[in-house]
């Protein structure tokens, strides 16, 4: 039993016990999120309507300093805030366990406030307008590194916690058998973060003395390097939300996974190959040989892709069983038409795993084939499969979850519950639209960066076609849309916490109620490996290979025009 002195407070609404410590950090973590989350989507308004020709806000210095900023606080800051706040609760709540060194905890939590505060400073002082890449020899001002330095130092500090309380969780044996499914999911972004937050610190701290003028970073071997922080920060993403859909499935319709075992293989996959499809976005760099490109590029980047796949199947199939165990058995898609659409939790997180795969899926694998990278590369089409994965992967499945949490962490009834139910759908689907279109205008060759796609008052002007810039219009429009989903989701959360009826928290206690071990899924007793139990999720997947196959050859036919053979 726990050797320590705490208590559990036993929600009476979902049946999660809270240990006193990771409920306050808990809490704490995920408010600084949804701040970021705030002042990221209040600089997004700035970015789209720059972009979007007709109106063309801001100037280029201030449109570069805003996107800056913009990508750090909702990448890094809204999203590592909140997932260290997810590995708390699915080390400490799910495992019913105290956190391992709270006072620990506290200071990773006071580090990565610090370090967020000091890089958006340096930011704003106008000084380090050098995007999210940061690429050197452009150099910002030093405490814009040191505010990146900090910040990871206390997300490190963060999985470090995470990782002791799964060893006091073993040790005063508050569950049995194997780590739950969710909690291994965890696990598996924080191992991935791990190595991430290390290849961050191994390029960021020389460019931090390069700001200095103490020595001098290879542009080539910075980005090479970065690239394992850059892209590989999406995969502790990733398995992040991959884990909440199975968590949500579980709480909102009692689904179980339709095999653990292949469920923990994907994610075990997640940890050995995604942070090779690094690559992409390195095809076009001398600095690293032709064979490491394809070997990227024609291999290991399907073994991760088959990870996602496999998720993409197991999560949906899970809710299928589910739903069919209660009578929805009518049809391919009874299942699916009866289920809680009203429930913004679930109706997130659906709406999060569609747009994942079929819009950050398969553009993903598109941009990582070596050939086909070609066409779009640095175009504004990456941004579009980007805010495909990681908003509407990552930070809508985030937005679901904290739906949950307000009544079950934060003991507070919701307001405005209409205005929660649209929610998802005004966001998730705007974020849809706003992706198509930029991806559009991306194959039409608008450039990624640049603030001014006319180049007006340009000696020579480039004559787009009129689709690029009904495209970019487009984008503006989605943009905004977007926004106003998200500022909705800020009114709802913070309203609640402020104005919402306060809910009983439910009995503490001093000792902990073990977690018992698993019953297996039904669909394992009763189908074994034969016949379709989730006929419904099949037919989705094979629409999903369609889309994937046509989308495909359709890159490859853009690609065979664009140099004519005679």
């Amino acid at each position: 039993m726990a050797t320590v002195a705490t208590t559990y407070r036993t929600c009476p609404r979902s049946g999660l016990q809270f240990e006193r410590q990771a409920e306050w950090l808990i809490k704490a973590h995920a408010f600084m999120g949804v701040v970021w989350l705030l002042i990221g989507g209040l600089l997004a308004l700035g970015v789209v309507l720059t972009r979007w020709p007709a109106v063309r806000w801001l100037e280029a210095p201030t449109f570069y300093q805003v996107l800056t900023a913009h990508g750090l606080d909702m990448l890094i800051f809204w999203i590592i805030f909140f997932e260290i706040a997810v590995l708390h609760f699915c080390s400490s709540t799910l495992l019913r366990c105290r956190i391992a060194t709270p006072k620990l905890a506290w200071l990773g939590f006071v580090l990565m406030v610090v370090g967020s505060i000091v890089n958006n400073v340096a930011v704003y002082q106008g000084g380090s307008s050098v995007m999210m890449t940061s690429y050197v020899p452009m150099m910002a001002a030093p405490s814009f590194y040191l505010g990146i330095i900090l910040f990871a130092v206390g997300a490190l500090i963060g999985c470090g916690v995470f990782f002791g309380t799964l060893v006091v969780a073993r040790r005063e044996k508050t569950y049995e058998g194997s780590i739950p499914l969710v909690t291994f999911g965890a696990m598996t972004a924080a191992i991935i973060a791990v190595f991430t937050l290390l290849s961050g610190a191994l390029i960021i701290v020389p460019a931090w003395l390069m700001s200095m003028g103490l020595m001098n970073v290879d542009p080539l071997i910075y980005r090479t390097v970065w690239w394992a922080l850059g892209h590989s920060s999406q995969q502790i993403n990733v398995a992040t939300h991959v884990s909440v859909w199975y968590l949500v499935a579980a709480v909102v319709l009692g689904a179980k996974p339709m095999s653990e075992r292949v469920s923990r293989m994907a994610f075990l996959l997640y940890i050995l190959f995604l942070q090779l499809a690094s690559a992409h976005h390195l095809l076009a760099d001398p600095g690293v040989s032709t064979a490491w490109k394809v070997v990227n590029t024609s291999y290991f980047m399907y073994l991760a892709v088959l990870a996602s796949m496999l998720h993409g199947l197991t999560v949906p199939g899970a809710m299928e069983v589910a739903q069919r165990q209660k009578g929805y058995t009518k049809g391919l898609f009874e299942w699916l038409r009866k289920a809680p659409w009203g429930n913004p939790v679930f109706a997130g997180v659906f709406i999060s795993i569609i747009g994942f795969g079929f819009l950050g899926g398969i553009t993903g694998v598109m941009m990582g084939t070596e050939q086909l990278n070609l066409i779009i590369h640095n175009t504004i089409y990456v941004p579009g499969h980007f805010h495909a994965t990681v908003v509407v992967g990552t930070t809508l499945t985030f937005m679901a979850l904290t739906f949950y949490l307000i009544p079950v962490l934060f003991k507070r009834e919701m307001i405005a519950p209409k205005l929660a139910q649209w929610q998802p759908y005004l966001f998730g689907l705007s974020m849809y639209f706003f992706c198509l279109v930029m991806m559009g205008a991306g194959t039409l060759g608008v450039s990624r960066r640049h603030w001014d796609m006319a180049f007006q008052g340009a000696a020579l002007a480039y004559e787009w076609p009129g689709a690029a810039y009904l495209m970019m219009g487009l984008v503006g429009i989605g943009g905004v849309a977007a926004i106003v989903g998200g500022a909705a989701f800020i009114y709802i959360t913070v309203g609640s916490l402020l104005w919402g009826k306060k809910l009983d928290g439910g009995a503490t206690s001093a000792q902990f109620t073990p977690v018992k071990r698993a019953a297996p899924a039904v669909v394992a007793e009763g189908y074994g490996s034969s016949g379709f139990a989730a006929p419904g999720t099949f037919v989705l997947a094979m629409v999903f290979l369609v889309s994937f196959v046509l989308y495909y050859f359709i890159n490859w036919k853009y690609l065979s025009t664009l140099w004519g053979l005679s």
